[in-house]
């Protein structure tokens, strides 16, 4: 058992997480941190606030506010792995995604609020190129960035139109199932992390059994099923999923470098024909203050695109991407000059989320 389990014993709570969880709503906050010797602390738009009429959390008091939320099960994940993800519903304050871990031997735990409904992919501030993804037969679509960019959230709009406009069998494969989907036009099975399977992998090649159109992937975190969810769009699927990785480059080299050297050659060929389009976000505050606005690169691949993936040639794919405008592309240096233009954001802000500020600056015209 860890240090925090048993440090818990001796505190006492005067009060319910659902007090944090409604003040976080009510504040219009995406994050609640609890951290030990620190008071409860919001995210509000994109910066962190302490709650300061709560004294220091101490250990065994975040030990206690999480077993007000965990099941049985989860209490085990916790005790086993040392941290665990989890999606809560909570009656009249809203449904949120849960992150325990360890650190330094005490219990830290981030929960994220999550949309009420799965936004449109109008509302999402993409571009109009990505509305035509659910259309796809088949092949890889991937939705990158940092934790906390909205990639689960655009993949969820994306399940959504896919469940409202096709007659599909969709399986899904999450940790923790954040937005649940009811049975429209398609059939949803939604699977989750050590609820209903106990690894990706695992949870993947068993999909391919179960007579799938279209498979979302939460994560592709191993060799394992990076190799599955590249086989499941070569042989007809249509396959969604996340990598934490900052542009389309990286991703593809990422998705290249886990594999041994005498096979990354195949890779590239295989990636050539089945990847169909990388989404790179981030969330960035609003000038007015007011919550955050989507900034993303988007990469189709296009004929040129398939053969310098083909080649090795990754380095030259900003550029493709940077003059794919007509195929639906943009760098995030494109989104972000909209959005400065705009007035969403400031210039300050869109300098920080640049891939490369100094052509950022050169594109605003500062020196």
């Amino acid at each position: 058992m860890g240090p925090a389990f048993a440090s818990a014993a001796g505190s006492e709570l005067v009060f319910h997480v659902d007090e944090l969880l409604k003040e976080a709503k009510e504040r219009d906050a995406s994050d609640l941190h609890l951290t030990a010797n620190t008071p409860p602390v919001l995210r509000v738009a994109g910066r962190l606030t302490a709650l300061d009429r709560y004294r220091p959390l101490t250990p065994g008091e975040i030990r206690r506010l999480l077993d007000q939320i965990l099941t049985p099960r989860q209490r085990e994940v916790l005790e086993k792995k040392f941290s665990v993800d989890l999606a809560v519903s909570l009656s009249g304050i809203g449904r949120f995604r849960v992150n325990a871990y360890f650190q330094r031997g005490s219990i830290t735990c981030v929960i994220r609020r999550l949309a009420d409904d799965i936004p449109s992919l109008e509302n999402l501030g993409l571009p109009e190129s990505v509305y035509g993804l659910p259309g796809l037969a088949n092949g890889l679509v991937l939705v990158t960035g940092a934790t906390g960019s909205g990639k689960t959230t655009t993949l969820a709009a994306i399940i959504d139109r896919i469940n409202e406009k096709f007659r599909y069998n969709i399986i899904t494969i999450e940790d923790p199932i954040e937005y649940v989907h009811f049975n429209r036009q398609s059939i949803v099975n939604q699977r989750e992390l050590h609820t209903d399977v106990e690894s990706f992998a695992d949870a993947l090649r068993s999909a391919l059994r179960a007579d799938p159109d279209v498979i979302l992937v939460g994560e592709m975190r191993d060799l394992e099923t990076i190799r599955a969810a590249i086989m499941a769009a070569e042989t007809g699927h249509l396959v969604f999923s996340t990598l934490h990785s900052r542009d389309a480059v990286s991703s593809i080299s990422r998705m290249i470098g886990v594999f041994p050297a005498e096979e990354q050659g195949q890779v590239r060929q295989q990636l050539s024909v089945s990847l169909k389009a990388v989404i790179s976000q981030q969330l960035l505050p609003r000038a007015d203050g007011k919550g955050r606005v989507l900034a993303a690169e988007v990469m189709m691949v296009t004929p040129a695109v398939s053969n310098l993936i083909r080649l090795g040639k990754q380095e030259h794919i900003h550029l493709a991407i940077e003059t794919g405008i007509k195929a639906g592309m943009q760098t995030m240096e494109q989104s972000l000059e909209k959005l400065v233009k705009a007035g969403a954001v400031d210039r300050f802000t869109a300098l920080r989320g640049a891939r490369n500020p100094a052509l950022l600056k050169e594109k605003l015209g500062l020196k």
